[in-house]
């Protein structure tokens, strides 16, 4: 029962969101699970010829590159062992004009803003403008009530892990603790909130009760 109601709470939050990213100009939709989630981007790649991986641990957890690769789709992902840095590179520039483009977004207020903490630019610009089509993936796990606690808990929450996971070599990446570091390898470099839907954007933001991604 208590699950159950921990459920039911966090799919209030969840409809309150998307209702939120509709008033601010979003295409937005409630999946009450993970596999919700699969199934309408699966059905959105079958008209998309390359598709960009934004290196989200969200869109990873939903385990989607074996389909998409059977569907005979391309798909552009700079994370992959073994290549350059001149590679990955021309990978992330053509994830900007791809056909749809998978990412998560490190958080996402009750009133409909997407907030976002990027190293090199390539996820949050690609959010917001190039690719035809833009699919957000957002974890019930990242709602929070306003844009002081979505940058609270990018600091907090999100940064730490994600450089541990990249093996950068920062502070935060050996404490668990943001330091506002000046490390070279610093992962906290440009900051981008999305107020509303963009006007050259085709942006559709799943909210999933469930929880993705840190």
């Amino acid at each position: 029962m208590s699950l159950e109601l921990v459920k039911w709470n966090y799919e209030q939050k969840c409809k309150r969101t998307v209702e939120a990213l509709k008033k601010n100009g979003f295409e937005a939709k409630y999946c009450g699970s993970k596999q919700d989630a699969c199934e309408y981007i699966i059905k959105a790649a079958e008209n998309a010829s390359s598709i960009g991986f934004g290196g989200s641990m969200t869109v990873a957890e939903l385990n989607l590159k074996s389909e998409l690769s059977e569907m005979n789709k391309e798909l552009l992902i700079h994370g992959l062992p073994g290549l350059s840095r001149d590679e990955k590179l021309e990978i992330m520039r053509r994830q900007l004009t791809c056909d749809l483009f998978l990412t998560g977004t490190n958080a996402v207020t009750l009133s409909g803003r997407l907030v976002n903490i990027d190293a090199n630019g390539n996820r949050v610009g690609a959010m917001f403008f190039g690719p035809k089509k833009v699919i957000i993936v957002v974890g019930r796990n990242k709602i929070v009530e306003n844009t002081e606690d979505a940058l609270k808990r990018i600091k907090q929450y999100a940064a730490p892990p994600n450089a541990h996971r990249l093996d950068c070599k920062t502070p935060c990446a050996v404490t668990g603790f943001c330091s506002d570091c000046d490390s070279p390898q610093r992962i906290c470099r440009i900051t981008v909130i999305i107020d509303r839907m963009p006007g050259f954007s085709d942006i559709t933001v799943l909210v999933v009760n469930d929880d993705l991604g840190f």
